[in-house]
């Protein structure tokens, strides 16, 4: 028969062991920004905006400076983080709900999903079954009422809906029907940052967490951030002579200046919120065990019909588009003990990555019946580049940058675009040439053949589907 002080002291070794536990667990702060350009941080290059925090968090961690998204566009690439597979397996190839057929145009787009399917198993899903407490904050974009946040795994839902841009706004009083303002002219990122701090302030802290903010900004409408537009409008003033540089995209118009001040202020905002939240895990004591992941859905809006208000440059085009600057994103990764401070990842890395690597990352065995067409990125945050990368982009839709129907496969430096409304493709060296200016396809024909090929087998392979001729096109 134990004493009364021998079981005591039980119970205090078994506290002690599950508080030890429980502070050792890892946990889990993701960013993740609307329509953030890879060349929108000062990390990677940006002389205009101004990013001292985000720029802080990549000389924490790793910077992959070929980091993709899995869409150029919004929902496909978030439900491509939250499953670990490629939009087109969950067929959500289209912002959701998308932009319609329409008569003018020589091809019908496939209709895709508008939501998110509840049988599948989620990032959040997936940490919860393991103890995790699981917050989301911002732009959720992945179906109705009945498929937000709480449906899919998440505790706590603040501010995301079926909506992507902010209804009404960016300054209270906003529609948003998932979040309530305060006060008249309240920001919206300060609130969602602000409501992401008081989670870390309250949470269980017998349990690890994945915190998930999903910035509205910096998307349309651009509204500048008050606090900092004056500074950056003078900035532009001061830096800049004569009108902006346009650079013609097939039938649309690129953007090849960063002198946005609304936008630069918009950029800013975000910053101010990394910032404010990295301070807060390290006034918490929270930094040692946090892995925080910071990465954007798309490429900056820098090509439209008429000037967009973002550039991309030296990336290609920007939202909507398969060239680099619609789908190679700003991609962080700080992992405490894992990932050297400072370092550098030139191997390229996809948004289905994350799920696998955050299983990883949480000592949680994967789980590659779910997370199919991700891959751990665990090998390269320990800096191990090594492997050769295939990658898709299936975009069969036609989109307001006026992109058009097509594809696109890269594997090692090759990245061929395929263009089913022009019925043409392109062929570029990425190592050579990061802008996508010289078309190697007429002087490598067996490279683009070779290419094509994959990408076509690969369509298949995944039952992709396909635009169709308009049977009621009629060609001016």
């Amino acid at each position: 028969m134990y004493s009364l002080r021998y079981l005591c002291f039980l119970n205090m070794l078994l506290f002690y062991s599950m508080t030890t536990h429980a502070d050792k667990q890892t946990n889990f702060l993701f960013f993740l920004v609307d329509d953030m350009g890879w060349a929108d941080i000062g990390a990677n290059g940006s002389k205009f905006h101004e990013t001292p925090h985000i720029d802080r968090l990549a000389k924490s961690g790793m910077r992959f400076t070929q980091g993709y998204a899995a869409g150029s566009v919004c929902s496909p690439t978030r439900a491509s983080i939250m499953t670990g597979k490629h939009p087109v397996r969950v067929d959500i190839t289209d912002w959701i709900p998308g932009q319609s057929n329409r008569p003018n145009n020589p091809l019908l787009h496939p209709e895709d999903r508008h939501s998110l399917p509840l049988e599948e198993v989620t990032i959040a899903e997936a940490l919860k079954q393991h103890g995790y407490q699981t917050f989301f904050a911002g732009k959720w974009h992945l179906g109705k009422e009945g498929e937000w946040p709480t449906d899919q795994g998440f505790d706590i839902n603040i501010g995301g809906h079926h909506r992507g841009s902010p209804p009404g706004g960016y300054y209270a009083p906003w529609t948003n029907p998932a979040l309530k303002a305060k006060k008249e002219g309240e920001y919206l990122t300060e609130r969602l940052t602000d409501e992401s701090a008081k989670f870390l302030e309250t949470r269980d802290k017998s349990k690890p967490f994945l915190l998930y903010l999903s910035y509205y900004n910096i998307h349309t409408p651009i509204q500048p951030y008050k606090k900092r537009f004056d500074h950056f409008k003078e900035k532009a003033e001061k830096s800049f002579i004569g009108s902006t540089p346009i650079q013609p995209e097939h039938d649309g118009k690129t953007r090849m200046r960063q002198d946005n001040p609304a936008l630069a202020s918009m950029v800013a905002a975000v910053d101010d919120s990394v910032g404010k939240l990295l301070d807060k895990i390290e006034e918490l004591k929270l930094d040692k065990n946090t892995v925080v992941i910071f990465f954007s859905d798309n490429g900056g809006l820098s090509t439209l019909g008429r000037i967009g208000p973002g550039c991309n440059k030296p990336l290609r085009a920007g939202k909507g588009w398969l060239y680099e600057g619609g789908i190679r994103e700003p991609t962080i990764i700080r992992a405490p003990g894992i990932a050297k401070q400072g370092s550098i990842s030139i191997k390229p890395m996809i948004s289905m990555d994350f799920f696998p690597t955050m299983l990883d990352l949480a000592g949680i065995p994967l789980m590659p019946e779910l997370h199919v067409d991700g891959n751990s990125l665990l090998s390269q945050l320990k800096g191990n580049d090594s492997g050769l990368r295939t990658l898709h982009w299936h975009y069969p839709h036609y989109h307001g940058s006026t992109w058009k129907p097509g594809a696109a496969i890269r594997e090692g430096n090759w990245k061929l675009i395929e263009f089913y409304h022009y019925n043409i493709f392109e062929l570029y060296n990425l190592e050579k040439d990061i802008g996508e200016i010289n078309n190697l396809s007429k002087t490598h024909p067996n490279k683009a053949k070779e290419l094509r090929k994959k990408l076509n087998n690969w369509q298949k392979k995944m039952n992709a589907k396909m635009p169709n001729p308009n049977p009621d096109y009629t060609q001016n």
